[in-house]
């Protein structure tokens, strides 16, 4: 999950910190999100309005990368979260080790009228980020790539660039360029991926590791073209007017919400879920930072401007333009052994 850009509106403060004992009471639940600015503007454009609407008071932790802690705490049978914001490949994995709850949607009718795309049998989408194709102008003059295929062209897109040192995305990049049709991505071919990446090795200056090493490579002048976040790229925008981005052959992606298997406060976590994934509480969250909602229908409560909207990577306009990655394939034997692959291309 990418680090956050800079929140947007002043937010509630947070008192973040691990509990060492369980919510006991049956009105509150313990919810956990990865920190920072993104933590602070669903604060206070979701939890604090769930928490009011409900009637409970939601405890917050932090955790950057949540996997270690859901094993952990998944099998002592006796875990102290409830509720997780998580890059859905950690559910899905985690619900076939028996770590996550299976999801009644029946009870989540919020989540039920979703697209059955932004839904696992163990979790629902709760926000969105793009992976894009992002460019120095002043570098490449009228030579603007839009697509993957432009990126690998070096011939015709001459300039230095930059992609993530990391598979998810990156794989999906080398076969778009390929040829590969966008509907026909999964299951990926990943001997064609790392054959095709095996192309631009050459070519890449720099293989970042951070979204903030990606933003500054390009507000550095140290690349002319480069795979980043939308929310960073959107922040360089800011200061450095030169820097644009395209959502064309960008992919969609978005942390979900999953219950850890014997969550102390199921019932609680189960109705904070519906609320949280409501389109009115939805609708603020792009209000308050660069990322879209993960429930389409907060597009259709007014809240959102249009201005806004079109800036955003889940709008209807801009994510028809894009990859929704499958986490599940990356949940897979076959997305973990590609996992495994990458740390030997890479060196």
């Amino acid at each position: 999950m990418p680090s956050r850009t800079r929140i947007l509106a002043a937010g509630t403060a947070l008192a973040l910190g691990f509990s060492a004992l369980p919510a006991l009471a049956a009105g509150q639940i313990t919810f956990v999100s990865q920190g920072g600015a993104y933590q602070e503007a669903q604060t206070v454009a979701i939890l604090d309005p769930a928490a009011k609407e409900l009637g409970i008071t939601v405890n917050q932790d932090s955790a950057p990368d949540a996997w270690p802690m859901i094993k952990t705490q998944g099998e002592t049978g006796k875990p102290i979260w409830d509720v997780v914001d998580t890059p859905p490949a950690n559910c899905v994995r985690g619900g076939k080790e028996g770590l996550i709850e299976p999801l009644d949607f029946s009870k989540i009718p919020n989540a039920e009228a979703m697209p059955a795309a932004y839904r696992t049998p163990y979790s629902v989408a709760y926000e969105f980020y793009a992976s894009v194709l992002a460019f120095n102008k002043a570098n490449l003059g009228d030579k603007i790539p839009q697509s993957w295929a432009d990126f690998w062209d070096v011939e015709k897109f001459p300039g230095t660039r930059a992609l993530r040192n990391h598979p998810h995305v990156t794989l999906e990049a080398a076969l778009l360029a390929d040829g590969v049709p966008r509907d026909k991505l999964y299951p990926l071919d990943v001997n064609r991926a790392f054959k095709k990446l095996e192309e631009i090795k050459p070519h890449i200056t720099v293989w970042w590791t951070s979204g903030g090493q990606s933003a500054q490579l390009l507000a550095d002048g140290e690349v002319d073209m480069a795979m980043v976040w939308n929310g960073r790229a959107s922040a360089v925008m800011k200061d450095a007017p030169d820097i644009g981005f395209t959502f064309n052959d960008g992919f969609l992606q978005n942390t979900q919400l999953c219950i850890l298997k014997n969550a102390p406060n199921l019932d609680q976590a189960v109705r904070f879920i519906n609320t949280a994934v409501s389109p009115e509480l939805q609708a603020n969250l792009p209000l308050h930072i660069d990322y879209g909602p993960g429930n389409p229908a907060a597009f259709d409560t007014g809240k959102i401007p249009a201005e806004r909207a079109a800036q955003l990577p889940s709008s209807p306009e801009n994510a028809a333009k894009q990859t929704l990655i499958s986490d599940e394939w990356w949940a897979s034997p076959e997305g973990e052994a590609a996992e495994k692959r990458w740390l030997t291309f890479i060196q």
